[in-house]
């Protein structure tokens, strides 16, 4: 009996070791394949990864949940720089720019970081564009910080009130345990069909655009502090939300929504049909058979949306 704990403790001690030595290994890679594509801003003593390229009137944009810079750069931030100084920022946890606590930044946080940090690269009040978890920081942002802000542009963003059960995944990776077992096991290895199929499902009905995948660098939202963040931000964004619900009725900025009527992640019925009618002056846009992702697979329409966005702030 002694003989057999010993040889699977021994089992055990060599499969963190291996495991250890494997996720390194893999972040290493994922950071030397997709190293930072813009500068890192220091903000109220937090460093923060922006990417900005074009003229013109301020366009900041943020990505959702697992995301990065690298969303937006695939092809959107080409079609706008020509009319904008678009501004593109790695949320807290995301990309290249670290977590600011170990307990998942609420949606008020994360606001104030990017908000600030807008301004410090000069952007006063720039429009604000969010997809997903992104269009819920951008919600935060005219809430919390209203004269920095001249516009709000929302993609398939969470907004309301739902019932869905939280993945347990989710749930799994943002506990204590779950953060120094499971995270580290899933880094080091999960295949990379999982991530490939993963990333394909945000994209139904439609198909990750050519080219995605490689650009965007699933690795990087595999790295173990990133999925801990990503974890534990959700956990918390439905009570975020619901302090949020209240104070819609003080946006005052020129709103667009653009939500897909086939979106199974966030959906149009519970989110942008019901905060169409609790900003004043908002305007919706159904996007017919179109899923999660309208900034790759609707671009056209987005692209009408902060132009109509820009129009009404008197920007252009």
């Amino acid at each position: 009996m002694g003989k057999a704990l010993l040889i699977i403790g021994f089992i055990l001690i060599a499969f963190v070791a291996v495991t250890l030595w494997r996720a390194n290994a893999r972040e290493a890679a994922a950071e030397k394949a997709y190293p930072p594509e813009g500068q890192t801003i220091e903000v109220k003593g937090y460093k923060v990864h922006a990417v900005v390229r074009g003229e013109g009137p301020d366009l900041v944009l943020i990505h959702g949940a697992s995301g990065s810079t690298r969303d937006y750069t695939h092809t959107l931030v080409a079609q706008l720089e020509s009319d904008y100084r678009v501004i593109v920022l790695d949320r807290p946890g995301f990309g290249y720019t670290p977590r600011l606590h170990k307990d998942g930044e609420s949606l008020e946080e994360q606001a104030a970081l990017l908000s600030a940090a807008a301004a410090e690269l000069g952007a006063d009040r720039p429009i604000v564009l969010g997809q997903s978890f992104g269009g819920a920081v951008a919600l935060a942002w005219a809430v919390h910080h209203p004269d920095t802000i001249s516009g709000l542009v929302l993609l398939a963003a969470p907004s309301n009130i739902w019932s869905t059960p939280i993945d347990p995944l989710y749930r799994a990776t943002s506990s204590f345990l779950g953060a120094h077992l499971l995270v580290p096991i899933l880094t080091a290895w999960v295949p990379k069909s999982y991530v490939a199929n993963a990333l394909e499902g945000v994209f139904e009905p439609q198909a990750a655009p050519e080219g995605y995948a490689r650009h965007f660098g699933p690795s990087i939202t595999l790295r173990r502090k990133t999925m801990v963040v990503n974890a534990r931000q959700r956990v918390r964004l439905l009570p975020d939300i619901k302090a949020l619900i209240p104070r819609y009725g003080e946006i005052s900025v020129p709103t667009e929504l653009l939500h897909g009527d086939v979106d199974t992640i966030v959906g149009l019925s519970i989110h942008s049909e019901l905060l169409v009618n609790q900003i004043a002056h908002a305007n919706l846009t159904v996007l017919k058979g179109i899923g999660h992702m309208p900034q790759h697979v609707s671009q056209p329409e987005v692209l009408s949306a902060i132009s109509r966005v820009a129009s009404r702030a008197r920007l252009q």
